[in-house]
């Protein structure tokens, strides 16, 4: 399938991410609540953390390995049957530490039926296969389950949450849509590879499994760790503020995830026919991409947070505002992190270079942590994860400039935030004195912003890929004129 075709079916996917959500937490966190939607998090962080240890390395490493194999269907059986036993084994290890830390750990203890149907999520996941999936580039299928599965969830969370006290229901499907991606996707799995003992072999696995499973464990010391420890200092309704905070930024780069999902496949293949001058190009495409996506969004959201937070929350959520100004900008900074780290360092297998970077992210992550968390909560946890980014990003080009010769776009990114300025100076006058009801003014800048962003892209910056989407569109307006 065409790397055209698979990020159709990707941004498909991802506009999906982007809108169901966006159904169902504003409904969710105004009958849960701001303490019962932090409760959720707080416990689906520390599953998520449990899982992180039982998947170590499989994800980057079964879509590189997979990729490289597709063509060859023995040799695909003897990386699917080594990798998802590899996964097994970790799974069944953090299952028993995760339900020994159930009956040790006081804070656990008190919501263990929530830990208890986490549990089933941690089982479950090592069915997900999602890198076998991205591996082989069959978007296609990934796209058409998520999407049922998906309209099945929003149904069920209206049907069945209707008090606040149906905060285990709310988790229960949750967990359901995992369990039944995994059957779907475990049933699918089967017709292009099948698992044998006879084809085991760990060895060409286990470097890069455990040293990209180091890297996300590291990374997670000032990601995922954030919400446990806030979750532990500070309390479910400080971590209701912060997961709120950060909803609309998960939502918003998962659609630049969607490119990057679809080109790390075709880096590696790249990479390993050592086309490195295309690699270069789909790079600066990458840029051009993230930069014409991000500032917009990140100048709307940040100038218009409490708009932003009534919509997606409702009242009672403004503890979550600062928070959400702070990891704005994290759309830009993470975004440029992963066009270093996924679609270059790891096509590349620099491994130990990206274990650098995280270990020198994750110091700074533990440090501020401990330092800023326990005063300044949500607000404080949100600064340890810029502060910690933005290290990561230094440390990541570094090695890519070392490896590939390939600088930082400073005078790209410098040339689109000074003409986002004037944007934002008056998006801020829109918000401060402009007459109208909150959601009006959001809409209105929304607008604004749009059409001089797109004047920019297309007349000033000349964006070659802007200019290759809107020119099929042209192209069709102009032949009904003449007709």
């Amino acid at each position: 399938m065409s790397l055209k075709k698979n990020f159709i079916y990707n941004s498909i996917l991802t506009a999906s991410n982007f809108v169901f959500p966006l159904i169902t937490y504003p409904y969710v966190s105004r009958v849960l609540g701001v303490t019962n939607i932090g409760l959720c998090s707080f416990t689906d962080s520390i599953i998520n953390y449990f899982i992180l240890f039982s998947m170590l390395g499989i994800g980057a490493t079964g879509i590189r390995e997979v990729a490289n194999n597709k063509g060859n269907k023995e040799h695909l059986k003897k990386t699917f049957s080594s990798l998802i036993l590899l996964n097994i084994i970790c799974t069944v290890i953090a299952l028993i530490i995760l339900l020994t830390a159930i009956y040790f750990v006081p804070k656990l203890y008190e919501n263990k039926e929530l830990m208890v149907l986490g549990a089933a999520k941690l089982i479950f996941n090592v069915f997900l296969v999602e890198w076998f999936f991205k591996g082989m580039e069959d978007f296609k299928f990934i796209t058409i389950r998520s999407f049922i599965v998906r309209l099945i969830f929003i149904s069920a969370v209206f049907l069945l949450v209707r008090e606040k006290d149906d905060v285990n229901i709310y988790y229960t499907l949750m967990v359901g849509t995992v369990v039944v991606n995994a059957i779907l996707n475990n049933w699918y799995r089967r017709r292009f590879a099948s698992f044998s003992f006879k084809s085991i072999n760990f060895k060409p696995f286990i470097k890069s499994f455990f040293t990209i499973g180091s890297f996300l464990i590291l990374t997670s010391m000032y990601t995922s760790f954030n919400v446990a420890f806030l979750g532990f200092v500070a309390g479910d309704t400080e971590v209701g503020y912060y997961s709120t905070a950060t909803k609309l930024y998960s939502i918003l780069l998962s659609v630049f995830t969607a490119l990057t999902a679809v080109i790390l496949p075709r880096m590696s293949s790249l990479v390993g026919e050592g086309k490195l001058e295309e690699v270069k190009n789909l790079t600066g495409k990458s840029y051009d991409v993230l930069i014409a996506f991000c500032l917009p969004l990140i100048i709307l959201a940040t100038v218009f947070a409490p708009q932003i937070i009534e919509i997606i929350a409702g009242k009672g959520y403004e503890g979550a505002i600062i928070p959400m100004r702070i990891v704005m900008s994290l759309m830009l900074i993470i975004g440029i992190e992963q066009i270093l780290v996924l679609q270059l360092l790891m096509p590349l297998k620099q491994d130990k270079a990206i274990l650098i970077n995280s270990i020198a992210g994750a110091s700074v992550g533990i440090a501020l942590n401990l330092l800023l968390v326990s005063n300044y909560k949500s607000i404080g946890s949100a600064i340890v994860w810029v502060s910690s980014e933005i290290t990561v990003l230094i440390a990541a080009q570094y090695s890519v400039k070392k490896k590939l010769n390939l600088s930082f776009p400073t005078k790209k990114v410098l040339t689109n935030i000074i003409y986002a300025l004037p944007m934002f100076i008056v998006c801020i006058i829109i918000q401060n004195y402009l007459s109208l009801q909150g959601i009006f003014k959001l809409i209105f800048a929304s607008c604004i912003c749009g059409i001089y962003f797109a004047i920019i892209q297309i007349f000033v910056l000349k964006n070659v890929l802007v200019l290759n989407i809107i020119k099929p569109i042209t192209h069709r307006l102009r032949i009904k004129a003449l007709m």
